[in-house]
């Protein structure tokens, strides 16, 4: 059996900053990325991962079928709708393109794997700036989305429980770690919520045509995604299996 394949899109961001001194003042930016724990998880269980930041996703994401089923799993993580759905040879040189948003729900339909991991551009986000509601990948996701902003902050900490048997979850305790912050979505109807905050759920999966897709609701690093939880021990076992389901094989 071939290793399973994951391209993992998000987890960047530049900032901006700047400070006063008297009379003076002077800006710098900076560049972060918050990927590490996930790709490092993934890549001790056995999975080939591929990376693409925000800024790079904006022009290398793929866009055509070909390119996208060269993985298995396509990971998208605080990265908003608008990186993927107006590339810069549409937005600065107004060229027609393909819709790659659009061809991931058809990539998905046809046997590929779809996870969206939580964050302030996830979703819906950080006042409804991710932007993902009513798209081509909300009708691939297992999930329906707020029509606003969706987090839910938690800085008391938001303890999730288990709520079905599933192989993602085998071996893991009905409670998990308190998070400190969330996504707020529904579960669709045919859709599977296995660990849920209260009412609301953390990681729901199902079935879109040939394919698989999954929701997973709070962070895969800070903020939201606590210390304790990137220290769990089932951390890394719960990722890879989450992967290797997507993968359906």
């Amino acid at each position: 059996m071939s290793q399973t394949s994951a391209l993992l899109v998000g987890e960047s961001w530049q900032s901006i900053s700047f400070d006063m001194k008297g009379f003076d003042f002077y800006s710098r930016s900076s560049y972060h990325e918050a990927i590490d724990p996930l790709e490092d998880a993934l890549e001790e269980g056995g999975i080939d991962t591929t990376y693409q930041p925000c800024h790079v996703a904006a022009t290398e994401f793929p866009s055509t079928a070909e390119e996208m089923t060269a993985y298995d799993v396509v990971v998208l993580s605080d990265i908003g709708y608008n990186t993927l759905a107006m590339p810069p040879t549409t937005f600065e040189d107004f060229e027609q393109v393909p819709n790659r948003l659009q061809l991931l729900n058809d990539y998905v339909k046809a046997g590929g794997g779809l996870l969206m991991v939580g964050g302030y551009l996830s979703f819906q986000g950080f006042n409804g700036k991710a932007g993902y509601r009513k798209s081509p990948v909300e009708r691939a996701l297992p999930v329906t989305l707020e029509p606003f902003d969706d987090r839910v902050e938690r800085s008391d900490g938001a303890v999730a429980t288990r709520d079905e048997t599933h192989p993602i979850v085998e071996g893991m305790p009905e409670e998990w770690p308190a998070m400190l912050g969330y996504n707020r979505v529904t579960a669709d109807d045919d859709a599977t919520e296995i660990v849920s905050f209260e009412d609301d759920p953390l990681l729901v999966v199902g079935d879109h045509g040939d394919g698989r897709s999954a929701a997973f609701t709070t962070d895969c690093a800070p903020h939201w995604g606590s210390p304790a939880f990137l220290e769990w021990e089932h951390y890394q076992p719960f990722w890879t299996n989450l992967i290797e389901w997507l993968s359906n094989e």
